[in-house]
C-alpha cells in the first residue's frame, strides 16, 4: 500500500564563495569546533526522525567536499553537484534533481550552509506546527532592535517602525511542488519564502531563536562557536 503520508526531505545550498568572510576556502568548509562550519547543521538534519533525506547541493566544481569525512552522517546524507550562481539557482536544481523521489505534496526543508547552530527542537518546531499549513512557513524571530533608514552617506533619513517585523531565518519549509513552481518564476529572491511570497501566497512565521544564526562575518564564527559549545548536552 502506498504511504500517503507526506515525506519531509531538506536541502542545503552549499555552492556559495562566502566572500564577505573575507578567508581562503568557502565559508561553508571554515573549521568550527574540529569540523567544517556546514557538518553541524547536517548532522542535527540528519539526525532529526522528521526528515527522511538531506541533500547538499554543491557547485559543480566544489573541491573542499571530498577533502572531509562525511560518512558518520549515516544514509541520509547526499551531495548533488547541480549547484548554480545564486542560492535561488541552487534551491531550484536541487528541487529538479530530486523530481524523481519527491512527490507534489512532500515537505522541504532548504536550510542556510553557514547557520550551524541549527537545533534539533528547530526542527522539530517547525515540522510539528507546519504539519497542516496549506502554504509552509519559515523560523524567525521578532526584530527587537530599533530600525534607522539610511541614506548613501550613512546618515539616518528615519526611524523605520518594528512593529510586525520578524528577522528571517531558515529552516524554511514548503511543498515540493509548491516551491518549484515558485522558484521557476521567481529567481531573483533572497530566501525561499520570498519566492511564495511572490506567488501570491503568504507563510506562515514560526518563531525560532536567535541562536540560530547566520554567519556572515568573522566575528559570527566566535559567536556560533560559544553557542555550540554552551549547549552540549542540553535539552529542550
Amino acid at each position: 500500500m502506498q504511504n500517503l503520508q507526506p515525506r519531509h526531505f531538506a536541502i542545503v545550498p552549499a555552492a556559495g564563495s562566502g566572500s564577505r568572510m573575507g578567508a581562503a576556502r568557502p565559508k561553508q568548509y571554515l573549521p568550527l569546533l574540529g569540523r567544517p562550519l556546514i557538518h553541524h547543521a547536517l548532522a542535527v538534519l540528519c539526525a532529526a526522525p522528521e526528515i527522511d533525506q538531506v541533500f547538499v547541493v554543491l557547485s559543480v566544481d566544489d573541491a573542499q567536499w571530498s577533502r572531509h569525512d562525511w560518512s558518520m552522517l549515516g544514509p541520509k546524507l547526499r551531495p548533488l553537484f547541480c549547484g548554480g550562481a545564486t542560492r535561488a539557482d541552487s534551491v531550484l536544481g536541487g528541487l529538479r534533481a530530486i523530481a524523481g523521489e519527491a512527490v507534489q505534496s512532500d515537505w522541504v526543508l532548504v536550510h542556510d550552509a553557514a547557520r550551524p547552530c541549527l537545533a534539533p527542537w528547530h526542527v522539530e518546531k517547525l515540522v510539528r506546527e507546519l504539519a497542516h499549513e496549506e502554504v509552509g512557513g519559515l523560523l524567525a524571530v521578532p526584530v527587537a532592535d530599533t530600525l534607522k533608514r539610511a541614506d548613501e552617506r550613512h546618515h539616518v533619513l528615519e526611524t523605520v517602525p518594528r512593529d510586525s517585523l520578524w528577522q528571517a531565518q531558515t529552516p524554511q519549509m514548503f511543498r515540493y511542488v509548491m516551491l518549484r513552481r515558485a522558484l521557476e518564476h521567481a529567481k531573483d529572491v533572497t530566501d525561499e519564502a520570498s519566492a511564495i511570497e511572490a506567488a501570491g501566497l503568504r507563510p506562515r512565521l514560526v518563531q525560532g531563536d536567535a541562536t540560530n544564526l547566520k554567519v556572515t562575518y568573522p566575528l559570527d564564527l566566535h559567536l556560533a562557536e560559544w553557542i555550540l559549545q554552551h549547549r552540549q548536552g542540553q535539552n529542550r
